[in-house]
């Protein structure tokens, strides 16, 4: 009997971890193996200090949702933390697409970098790593508190299973690097670009939900694909309208922007002459 639930602890652990990490975890692998292969290799420690920072800010955060709200998170705090990362998910999908030019970059890649790479955009990759694990990581210490005080604490079989997903997470980010090392730029650029814009759909429909839950949001799912629900997605229309009237107003933005540079491009030799 003790074995059995040893396992289940251990499974219950190393699940909660794996799954409240892992998409924490892609956001800044993906944009760590962009700099890694933009040459900027030297900029990705703002990215990991925001990390950091969230994993310190989580653990201040279950502390005050284990003291003054018995455990219970807030739905609406919850929601606000996920559209501001969406939203520069968005806007950092967006810079990503517009960079992927490799003769751009590949003309003199460490100059571009630093002047592409400037201080705005450090800021938002900092920023971004610091939602993507902030908005998981107060969530997951709540879980893992929940879990150990219906076990028997943080004993063996638990912090194995804390260790397992550990483990399993290093992996997948070494992994990240070494296939983003073997990638020509103009595909990681827009690999990384279109992880992100999905990413932050993603968000938009996981904080519709929580606005849903408080009832700010209504909800209508009668006729929405089961796949849907199936993927883990927000099925309902309120959610999936928005995500496809941010994707059909992104397309618009993205193709003005880069038929606006094109048009640039194409007069400026004229200019010269």
């Amino acid at each position: 009997m003790s074995v059995m639930v040893d396992g289940s602890t251990f499974a219950q652990a190393f699940t909660i971890l794996f799954r409240e990490g892992l998409e924490a975890l892609l956001v800044i692998a993906a944009l760590a193996a962009f700099l890694r292969k933009a040459g900027a290799a030297e900029r990705i420690g703002p990215l990991y200090a925001g990390a950091a920072a969230a994993v310190a800010a989580s653990l201040g955060m279950a502390w005050i949702f284990e003291t003054y709200y018995d455990g219970n998170h807030s739905d609406l705090f919850e929601a606000a933390v996920m559209l501001l990362a969406a939203a520069l998910m968005f806007y950092m999908s967006g810079w990503l697409f517009l960079r992927q030019d490799p003769r751009a970059w590949q003309a003199d890649l460490n100059r571009l970098a630093e002047k592409a790479l400037g201080a705005g955009t450090i800021v938002s990759l900092a920023a971004i790593a610091f939602l993507a694990v902030f908005r998981e990581g107060a969530e997951t210490v709540l879980f893992l508190h929940a879990l150990a005080k219906g076990a028997n604490g943080f004993d063996g079989s638990l912090l194995a299973g804390l260790a397992a997903a550990s483990i399993a997470l290093v992996a997948m980010f070494v992994a990240m690097q070494w296939l983003a090392l073997r990638l020509p730029l103009r595909p990681m650029f827009i690999i990384t670009s279109a992880f992100l814009f999905v990413m932050a759909l993603k968000m938009v429909g996981a904080a519709f939900l929580e606005l849903q839950e408080q009832a700010i949001i209504p909800v209508h799912n009668d006729g929405v694909p089961e796949f849907v629900s199936t993927l883990g997605l927000n099925g309902s229309w309120e959610a999936l309208g928005t995500q496809v009237v941010i994707a059909a107003l992104a397309s618009l933005l993205l193709q003005a922007r880069r038929g606006g540079k094109g048009s640039a491009s194409a007069n400026r030799p004229a200019a010269a002459s």
